[in-house]
């Protein structure tokens, strides 16, 4: 074919009229063998023709198949199955006998027993009391429900399966190492046209050469080697360059034009490459014939076939030419170390073979890379260390094992020394698994500090180490740390049994070396304690260790120390522990402390028949002194009482407020009377009004609250009732009304403020001896306050118009009633009273002779007209509700007038 046929056949192909068609090899190569400037001319106009401009490449291998995705949701090998069954009902004419149904139960339960399931390698689940194992792989969930339903030996059971896919850890978590790499292969082989050749590549047929002539002959050209091996140089003729390297080929060229074209001289280059036709064969994803580029390797071989079977071996992969083995490909060199000397390039007819993998070890744990490695010979403990990238920061090498299934016994655990050269050289067996465990999260040779301190944590422990050594001045603590009881809990070997010593640090600060300088122990604990906060968080854990430790031979070693302390509660027992000790470690006395006869209540069992108390009295401040007679030495579970100081009582306060002469908030003496204060106090002014004095006390307040609160839930339950009661009897109008009514009255009593007023007649107080009887002896907290001289009477409740009238002398409580507009229709004027000025309560008279309406009023007084309870029925309560909202309301009013 000449070049204008060539060129005619070619622009046809590469227009935008036949996009389908590719060129064919033969097209191609005669593409090859065109000058430089006729390719490029050629190329320029198939851009011309709107072609993206992309080099022409010729495919260097056929595309892979994509692996078909796994379906999650079927059974596989491994995973884990939860079955439920429940033998069927039977009826009285179930063909079911009764020993058919006897064997059935006694199926379900060892079957029941065994849950949970997971299928073997084979993808089947082996059930107690059946013969054979069943295939469940490939199947759903519903799919082998109904399979396990139509065994026979199930056929009365109602069988259900739930399928889990549980994420595997430890063991089963380890994946062959090096496959990884075949999971995302290359859609497309194409040929490598970017890269220098190498001067070791080898021509072969196919290979493009590219000439540039430089002198008295000038030309660019492109030749292909032939399939005789040779190519047409141009004025010379042929020349055999088929199996010559690239640089040999290059020198021959060279040295071949100097000679025979004078005044000429070469540069020789590579162009398009050839392809390979090779056979992967063995343990590949896919393996078969397949075209790869001229430079590809055994490696891009296998990238071609999807990569290794996990049966396929990564270490002993083979290229076979002419029948004999050519080299092996350790891809572990190429992951591990990137090492690809050993990945030899392939030539056309090569067979690259995947041989079955050989023995491996697995090893998990504290290790870089856990994974399962495979042999390539003798392997050992160390090197498969190394394979796994070495151990972690918190591997503890010194208590790794290998488990092993031996032959003979079975599955056995082997320990091994990773921190000795024996352990290392340890030989492994195929299947093995080496565990590095995590180091123990302890801290051996330390002493750790906590509580309150500026810097908590663990300190270096040496031999000899003493407490001032690690807490080295008061500077250490925190402010208000307790410096006197300083506690250290030890660890015994060994059994690890827990023991409880103290000491004064501010004595072992001022004597170092000391009997307070506690020398210390490895994985001692310091506890420093808080004077201002609890020391239950501290303290728990450490006395809950203690109990747990506990037994009839060595009882928990706990005391406690109650009464005026300072920091009451159970404390462990040190060894040589005394009363003093017990007090030092209550933060010592509190002010209000006995200083006399304290008390220890011993517990012992006596003929370990029964439990007896005793009490022992000894002098508290002897002991404290040292005195050995009275500083006992204490027991497990005995109780230190510090008794207090008869008497003894936080100082109380009373508020003097209003028209005193100098009023404020006083110191009360134990007993001491209201007179007694208010003449402390210089008496009451000249404006004072005593009759109206309001004294209040938090007791009494407290007191109302409650019965507020309870008055409310009885008001609310018969609200409760009425509201049934109206439901039963239809729309009644007056029983809508009353339920309104109450309900407003109930909201009221709710939002009703307690005071704790004591009503008091000072007057008569201040007429008589300071000494009398009917003095009040006064509280912590007590208020009195003195209004100013009152000129008006309060009208309030159930009239025309609540007003203050002006006190006018010789008026009765009807004529101020009728000053504030009378009485409403809802008024029950025979219950009209009178709160006075000081608070007590004038109720209305029954008798005839003397008439309520003549009641003699006061300056101050305030007159209270309630509402008439019996004209909404039926709540009983409505009396005492609004009369105790009028009173309360009546002493807010005199309070707030301050």
């Amino acid at each position: 074919m000449g070049a204008l046929a060539v060129i005619t056949a070619l622009l046809f192909l590469l227009s935008s009229h036949a996009p389908a068609q590719v060129p064919t090899p033969e097209q191609l190569q005669l593409l090859g063998q065109l000058p430089a400037e006729q390719q490029r001319a050629l190329l320029g106009q198939y851009r011309q023709q709107g072609q993206a401009d992309q080099p022409l490449v010729m495919p260097a291998a056929s595309q892979p198949r994509a692996a078909e995705p796994i379906d999650a949701t079927l059974a596989a090998p491994g995973d884990t199955v939860l079955l439920t069954l429940a033998t069927a009902g039977m009826d009285a004419n179930s063909a079911i006998s009764p020993e058919l149904r006897a064997r059935t139960d006694e199926l379900v339960a060892r079957a029941l027993a065994a849950n949970p399931y997971r299928l073997e390698r084979d993808g089947r689940i082996r059930i107690p009391g059946l013969p054979e194992p069943i295939p469940l792989a490939g199947l759903n969930a519903e799919e082998a429900t109904t399979r396990l339903q139509n065994e026979p030996a199930f056929r009365a059971v109602d069988v259900g399966l739930v399928l889990l896919k549980p994420t595997p850890l430890g063991t089963d978590a380890l994946k062959p190492f090096g496959y990884d790499i075949f999971r995302n292969v290359p859609s497309t082989f194409a040929q490598v046209s970017d890269v220098p050749v190498p001067p070791d590549y080898t021509i072969g047929p196919g290979d493009a050469l590219e000439l540039q002539f430089l002198g008295n002959v000038k030309g660019l050209y492109t030749l292909t080697v032939a399939r005789d091996g040779r190519i047409r140089l141009p004025e010379i003729g042929p020349m055999a360059v088929a199996g010559m390297r690239f640089a040999e080929m290059q020198e021959a060229i060279e040295t071949s034009v100097a000679e025979q074209m004078i005044g000429t001289r070469v540069s020789v280059g590579m162009g398009s490459l050839r392809s390979l036709q090779v056979m992967i064969t063995g343990d590949a994803e896919k393996p078969g014939a397949y075209t790869v580029g001229g430079l590809s390797t055994a490696s891009n071989a296998l990238m071609a076939a999807g990569g290794v079977k996990p049966i396929g071996s990564l270490r002993r992969v083979r290229v076979l030419r002419g029948g004999r083995t050519a080299g092996t490909l350790d891809l572990y060199d190429l992951l591990l170390r990137g090492d690809s000397s050993g990945d030899l390039r392939l030539q056309s007819g090569d067979v690259v073979f995947v041989p079955p993998i050989g023995d491996s070890a697995g090893i998990t744990g504290e290790v870089r890379r856990p994974a399962r490695y495979e042999f390539a010979g003798a392997a050992t403990a160390g090197a498969l260390v190394e394979l796994g990238g070495g151990l972690t920061e918190a591997a503890s090498p010194a208590s790794a094992t290998i488990e092993r299934i031996d032959p003979a016994r079975g599955r056995i655990v082997l320990n091994v020394d990773l921190g000795s050269a024996e352990g290392r050289a340890t030989r492994l067996r195929n299947g093995d698994v080496l565990h590095i465990p995590v180091v123990r999260d302890v801290l051996n040779d330390s002493v750790l500090v906590a509580g309150h301190v500026h810097q908590p944590g663990a300190h270096q422990y040496r031999r000899g180490l003493r407490l001032t050594q690690v807490l080295g001045s008061i500077e250490a603590l925190k402010p208000n740390a307790d410096a006197d009881y300083v506690l250290v809990r030890r660890e015994l070997a060994p059994d690890r049994r827990i023991e409880v010593h103290s000491a004064s640090l501010g004595r072992a600060l001022r004597n170092p070396g000391g009997e307070d300088d506690l020398l210390l122990a490895p994985r001692d604990r310091i506890l420093v304690f808080d004077l201002g906060g609890s020391r239950e968080p501290l303290l728990r854990p450490l006395l809950d260790e203690l109990q747990r430790q506990s037994t009839l031979e060595a009882p928990a070693g706990m005391v406690t120390i109650g009464g005026s302390v300072r920091m009451p509660g159970e404390y462990p027992l040190e060894p040589g522990m005394t009363v003093a000790d017990l007090v030092r470690a209550g933060a010592s006395l509190s002010e209000a402390a006995f200083g006399g006869e304290a008390e220890l209540a011993r517990y012992e069992v006596v003929g370990g028949q029964s439990r007896k108390a005793s009490v022992v009295s000894f002098d508290i401040a002897a002991a404290l002194r040292g005195d050995p007679q009275a500083d006992l030495p204490l027991q497990a579970f005995d109780i230190l009482t510090v008794k207090r100081t008869p008497q003894w009582d936080d100082q109380e306060f009373v508020s003097l407020e209003g028209e005193v002469r100098f009023p404020g908030r006083y110191p009360i003496r134990r007993g001491e009377t209201l007179t007694t204060l208010i003449a402390r106090a210089g008496g009451l002014t000249d404006q004072a009004f005593p009759a109206g004095a309001v004294f209040t006390r938090e007791a009494l307040k407290e007191r109302e609250a409650q019965q507020i609160s309870s008055l409310a839930e009885r008001l609310e339950r018969d609200l409760a009732l009425l509201a049934v009661q109206s439901a039963q009897a239809g729309k009644d109008a007056a029983g809508v009304d009353s339920l309104a009514a109450g309900q407003s009255l109930l909201a009221e009593l709710r939002r009703t403020k307690p005071v704790g007023r004591l009503a008091i007649d000072l007057p008569s107080l201040l007429r008589e001896s300071a000494r009398s009887a009917d003095d009040i002896v006064l509280r912590d907290a007590d208020r009195l306050r003195i209004p100013r001289r009152i000129q008006e009477v309060t009208v309030m409740g159930e009239v025309q118009s609540g007003t203050s009238q002006l006190y006018q002398a010789g008026l009765t409580r009807d004529d101020y009633i009728d000053l504030s507009g009378g009485l409403t229709q809802k008024a029950d004027k025979r219950r009209i009273y009178v709160v006075r000025a000081n608070g007590q309560v004038a109720a209305a008279s029954t008798s005839r002779w003397l008439p309520s309406g003549r009641t003699s009023i006061q300056p101050g007084d305030t007159i209270v007209v309630p509402v008439d309870a019996e004209r909404l029925p039926p709540l009983p309560l409505w009396t005492s509700v609004t009369s105790i909202i009028y009173n309360l309301a009546v002493a807010v009013a005199a309070v707030n007038s301050f």
